[in-house]
């Protein structure tokens, strides 16, 4: 079994945000395999499927940012799922707009959304996929990441998001080594 958790905040106002990159990302691939996250548990909106006769979980929580760990702990703890079997999908102000970077574990870098989980499961060794959000050092960083994007910066940011579909069916297929080499970007 496998948990493919996507972070951001709920609510409309917060919908084309930086900060929701992993909602928007796991919502594309769930749209491209006809499913709906809309089943709620542990304040969570999910859905599963079978893939290769392997139960797949796809995890949008429902509490804000930086309590999203209680919500990925509550799933772990309920179906048994050891924290190797998790991939989290979050924004990264340290990574180029419209860029990924696939890592199999480290710090939160800041990330409040890391930080809550890795309290709540006691460990940083998780799979995750980090999409770049850029970091403008002269704008306030809370407004940045949870405030309105402009259309160019929206428009590059979902250019990744569309490949969601794509990256998501390479991560459920290869090696986690495999998936790095192939959307890591060299040099």
């Amino acid at each position: 079994m496998k948990l493919i958790i996507g972070l951001g905040n709920p609510g409309k106002e917060y919908e084309n945000t930086r900060h929701n990159a992993g909602f928007k990302f796991i919502d594309k691939f769930a749209e491209s395999k006809n499913l709906k996250i809309n089943q709620q548990k542990f304040s969570g909106l999910y859905t599963d499927f079978n893939y290769n006769g392997e139960k797949i979980i796809l995890l949008k929580p429902q509490k804000y940012m930086n309590l999203s760990g209680e919500v990925v702990k509550d799933f772990m703890n309920f179906y048994k799922i050891n924290s190797n079997d998790i991939l989290v999908i979050c924004d990264d102000l340290d990574t180029e707009l419209g860029k990924i970077k696939i890592k199999y574990k480290g710090s939160s870098g800041g990330h409040n959304g890391l930080k809550n989980i890795e309290n709540n499961i006691n460990t940083n060794e998780y799979k995750r996929i980090k999409i770049g959000i850029s970091n403008d050092k002269k704008a306030d960083r809370i407004n940045y990441v949870i405030g309105k994007m402009p259309k160019a910066d929206l428009s590059k940011l979902n250019e990744v998001i569309d490949k969601a579909p794509e990256i998501l069916t390479d991560y459920l297929n290869m090696t986690f080594d495999n998936l790095m080499n192939k959307y890591n970007q060299k040099g």
